[in-house]
């Protein structure tokens, strides 16, 4: 099976700069994996892992989108059998000519 959890938003501290880390900014994440459901017993909660990956994000108030996509990808791959995973992690507000974005 293929989970797709797409354009996941919400506002967090995240940045480098001092304004950002001063004021909450909107982002975005795409986030798919695949698993073998073999039974009801084993499926994966797609909104449990929406909460998580929101609380994690505001939790830890990155500095560097790439750390970020660095610890959801570490947190999701510890905690679920999950595999082929991939996350996109956007600020779409932080440039006003274009949505800047850190894939892995």
């Amino acid at each position: 099976m293929k989970i797709s959890i797409e354009k996941l938003t919400f506002d967090c501290i995240i940045g480098i700069l001092d304004f950002e880390r001063d004021n909450e900014q909107k982002v975005v994440i795409d986030i798919s994996f695949e698993y073998d459901f073999l039974n009801e017993e084993n499926f994966i909660d797609y909104s449990k892992i929406s909460s998580e990956v929101e609380k994690l994000m505001k939790e830890k108030k990155f500095e560097l989108l790439e750390n970020a996509v660095i610890e959801v990808d570490k947190y999701l791959n510890k905690n679920y059998p999950i595999k082929n995973l991939k996350i996109k992690i956007s600020k779409p507000d932080i440039l006003k000519n274009c949505i800047v974005s850190i894939e892995h």
